[in-house]
């Protein structure tokens, strides 16, 4: 009897700790594809994470999910990597090696996407482009090894005057509770995978273990979960949705085939690479 009773509290711990919050109606955000980091083609003249992939996403009418971060001098802007290597070249056509957070607005200037002209866009450029024309879901991201928050403050600046549907998200769990506690009224979501699978050197540290299984939900009680597809069956994930009856975000899509077999276990699809039907 004293173990089932251990047992049985276990699991009540267990489901306190990942559930969701159940606050805030979402349905504006359902019935729509998200373009992941713009409607891009990185061969093109619109690369992911541009004003052109962004605004191709408008003129089709999908919403859009992208990634913003700071430069060195404290500028809001978008781009996916902390580093430059994979999506930018100097005017020699070269790959850079630097730091977004190494290097001011006016210096990343030089660098332009891949092929194409575009060039590192300001967070704020790229509002008054979309102009709250389709939804949108904002990625904060903040380098682990750091505390600094500032990302936070500079984003909800440049929000407070936009009329545009939006929520944010992030992979940090910090982001998530600096929002619950200062910003209750922003729709909030935890971005996750099963790091084991993705990257096992990671999942030696316990707070990729938590982060795996949604285990610090109870400090940041996100209005949804963002979780990488492939890795659907994660208890926690399956418990927030099927359980709980919490939003699923589905990152990211690439192709018909995976978006019909995703259905039924997410309510929210971001995609790249193809165009959903």
């Amino acid at each position: 009897m004293r173990i089932l009773i251990v047992i049985i509290l276990l699991i009540i711990i267990y489901l306190y700790l990942i559930a969701p919050s159940l606050k805030k109606d979402l349905s504006p955000f359902r019935g729509r594809y998200y373009a992941h980091r713009g409607l891009f083609d990185n061969t093109s003249q619109a690369p992911e994470n541009s004003l052109a992939a962004f605004k191709k996403a408008v003129d089709a009418s999908y919403g859009i999910e992208f990634d913003v971060q700071l430069t060195g001098d404290g500028k809001a802007v978008i781009c996916h990597d902390f580093d430059l290597k994979r999506m930018y070249r100097d005017s020699d056509g070269n790959a850079v090696h630097k730091q977004i957070d190494a290097l001011t607005y006016e210096e990343l200037q030089a660098f332009h996407i891949l092929d194409s002209e575009e060039r590192m866009p300001l967070f704020k450029e790229a509002l008054e482009l979309i102009d709250g024309k389709v939804p949108l879901i904002i990625e904060l991201k903040v380098k682990s090894s750091t505390r600094d928050m500032r990302l936070c403050e500079t984003v909800d600046e440049i929000l407070k005057d936009y009329k545009g549907l939006y929520c944010i998200e992030s992979f940090d769990p910090r982001v998530l509770y600096r929002y619950r506690k200062k910003r209750p009224d922003i729709i909030r979501g935890q971005l996750s995978m099963d790091y084991h699978r993705a990257d096992r050197r990671r999942f030696k540290s316990f707070i990729y273990v938590f982060m795996t299984y949604l285990l610090t939900d109870f400090l940041t009680r996100p209005d949804f979960i963002a979780y990488d597809h492939r890795h659907k069956r994660n208890l926690s994930r399956v418990l927030c949705h099927s359980l709980f009856r919490g939003t699923a975000v589905a990152y990211t899509i690439k192709s018909q085939k995976e978006l019909d077999e995703d259905r039924d276990d997410f309510d929210i699809f971001i995609f790249d690479s193809f165009i959903p039907h």
